[in-house]
Formats: C-alpha cells, sequence, structure tokens
C-alpha cells in the first residue's frame, strides 16, 4: 500500500463509493484508501513508533472497513464510521505490543531533562522551541508506559483535542466510563511524571 498524500472529497463521494463497492465494483474503494490513507497514516503514528507497524496498522484499518463495508448505515459520515474502526484497531494494536516498561523512560536527552527540571521548578519555567520539543518527547515516553486503554484516552482526549462524547462514540465506550477512564488516565500520567522526576535526581 503506498502513501498518497491526495486529500478531499465529499460525503457524496464517499457515499457514491461505498455503494459502487457493496453493487460489486470492488475497484472503486481504492477512492476511498487513497481519500482517508494521509489521516489513517497520521492516526496510526501515534500508537506506533516503527514505521512497518504502522504499515501494519494502516493496512488493517482499511481490510477491516472493506471487510465490515455493508454495517455503514448512512446515518453518520463515512469519515466518523471509518475513524472508529480505525481507533479500535489502533486500541487492539496496543494491547498487543505493550513495550518493555522499563527501557522506555532511561537515558534521558539533555534537553529532556533540562526540560523535566523547568517543569518542577515553581512557575514551571518558560517554554522555548527546545523545550516544547523536549515536553513532547517525555509525553511520548510517559504515553508508552501506560495502559492501552489510558494511553488511549490520553492521545484522544489531550493529543487530538477531542471532547469526551467524542471519544465515546469513536470507542464505543459510554460517556461515564469515558469519564472514569479519563481521570485514571491522567492519575496514571501524573504519577509516572512523578517517578521519571524521582528517578533522574536519585
Amino acid at each position: 500500500m503506498s502513501l498518497d498524500t491526495r486529500q478531499g472529497g465529499s460525503p457524496a463521494d464517499d457515499t457514491s463509493a461505498v455503494l459502487a463497492v457493496l453493487g460489486g465494483d470492488v475497484a472503486r474503494f481504492e477512492e476511498i484508501v487513497l481519500r482517508y490513507q494521509p489521516r489513517m497514516f497520521a492516526m496510526a503514528r501515534r500508537y506506533a513508533r516503527r514505521e512497518d507497524e504502522v504499515q501494519d496498522i494502516v493496512q488493517e484499518i482499511f481490510i477491516k472497513s472493506f471487510q465490515r463495508l455493508n454495517t455503514w448505515r448512512q446515518d453518520a459520515p463515512f469519515e466518523h464510521w471509518l475513524m472508529r474502526i480505525g481507533v479500535r484497531v489502533c486500541y487492539d494494536f496496543l494491547r498487543g505490543h505493550q513495550r518493555n516498561k522499563e527501557s522506555v523512560l532511561s537515558d534521558l536527552t539533555e534537553d529532556e531533562s533540562r526540560w523535566l527540571e523547568r517543569a518542577e521548578a515553581p512557575g514551571g519555567g518558560d517554554s522555548d522551541g527546545i523545550d516544547g520539543d523536549a515536553a513532547k518527547s517525555i509525553v511520548g515516553r510517559l504515553l508508552e508506559q501506560m495502559s492501552p486503554s489510558n494511553r488511549l484516552i490520553i492521545n484522544l482526549l489531550e493529543i487530538e483535542d477531542k471532547s469526551v462524547k467524542e471519544v465515546a462514540a469513536l470507542t464505543g465506550w459510554s460517556v461515564p466510563l469515558v469519564k472514569v477512564r479519563a481521570f485514571r488516565a491522567r492519575a496514571e500520567m501524573k504519577k509516572l511524571l512523578q517517578k521519571l522526576s524521582l528517578d533522574k535526581f536519585l
């Protein structure tokens, strides 16, 4: 599957392509792949580090969407339906590929160590471009240590800036469950950050 950067299209384009595929013109599914591939790659890269894993995730998203195409009810945009499949594939990936948690936070770079010192200081310190990159890197390290459900919640709520209702729609979890998991996820991230700070200064 080659990466194509074309985007665009409309709900009518999606409907036309889906109905054609369901009618037997399976070649029209390529339109869907080309339209949504960039978004699926962007999503997959939030959950996998290695490019071959990213490729596998994206391929699995489109395989599952092709297999389940007849379940799209047309009562919501096709993109939302496809994103739900994407989120669930990424979640399955996290559950099946948990990293070695002991190695993730080892060997902080100089910039990361500096950011951590400033974050621990009263007022939190200033945030320049380098510190911003270091903060993003540390957040990535922390996310890799988190449980799959907590990592998914933090990505969707904090990084993708989705609402609780949107996360519930994407994951299939109830709104109360999303709120509970969000609380637990933020608590876990805070605990991991405190542990990282403690380990650094020991």
